[in-house]
């Protein structure tokens, strides 16, 4: 046992510090004997208007991420979560998640298991069957295009549309209707897309995404249920979770 509460698992978690959507729905798809621990990556809550103002606000959760793990290492957690997505392909290339891993495991002082939301997509696709065409809805801007194209390529995938949300601010992301989100949906989707893939950790679509599966008939990944789902998986922890799309009840 690990402790009382944690008698399986006990995870850190880094989140920007204007997110609020990380933290609830982790705790809503947490299993028993499983705790979730958050550091936050400290960043102000900037006016974004153009694809320079959001590179601009990912440099500055870049620079964020080690003081957020260091703030969180100290309860000692078995495995580590990255809960940002943008960051996940920031470096436009097949070998950077890797990087933001190891930047993750200097801090910890030690080999700790890290899951971060490119790996968790990757490992959707796969399960679900996904050969090539994907859609992706974010709350971002179109400078992440590149970034993101360079790591779904590097995997063998192809970006058949994006839905660039364009929020006004991090915080800002979050401040949608059920509406919104399902209309950012059918706005990418199509009989040439297999499978949907939410980005932007502060978009609240695990829900929503576990809706969308039924009435679209194909995968609608919600980064926040990959990112745990696959934490929790990669550490041998197999609970089966209803209402968080096929990925959980299925995988």
């Amino acid at each position: 046992m690990r402790d009382y509460l944690a008698w399986r698992m006990a995870f850190g978690i880094t989140t920007p510090s204007t997110n609020t959507v990380v933290q609830p729905e982790y705790d809503d798809m947490r299993p028993p004997g499983v705790t979730n621990h958050l550091g936050r990556m400290v960043i102000p809550d900037l006016q974004i208007r153009t694809n320079e103002d959001f590179d601009e606000s990912i440099r500055l959760i870049d620079a964020a991420l080690e003081p957020a793990v260091a703030s969180v290492i100290d309860c000692r957690p078995n495995a580590f979560i990255l809960g940002i997505s943008a960051l996940s392909v920031w470096g436009g290339n097949a070998e950077w998640g890797e990087e933001l891993k190891q930047r993750i495991r200097k801090v910890a002082g030690h080999d700790i298991p890290v899951a971060i939301a490119t790996d968790a997509v990757f490992a959707a696709l796969k399960l679900h069957g996904v050969r090539r065409r994907i859609a992706i809805m974010e709350p971002y801007f179109p400078s992440i295009e590149p970034k993101m194209v360079g790591v779904f390529g590097a995997a063998g995938y192809e970006i058949v549309r994006y839905n660039h949300m364009r929020g006004k601010s991090p915080t800002t992301y979050s401040v949608v209707t059920a509406r919104d989100m399902i209309n950012a949906i059918k706005a990418i989707d199509g009989p040439d897309v297999e499978a949907i893939v939410q980005f932007g950790a502060n978009l609240p679509m695990a829900r929503i995404a576990d809706e969308a599966e039924r009435w679209l008939d194909k995968p609608v990944i919600s980064i926040n249920v990959a990112t745990y789902w696959h934490a929790l998986r990669t550490n041998g922890i197999t609970d089966k979770l209803y209402g968080f799309t096929s990925l959980f009840s299925k995988f």
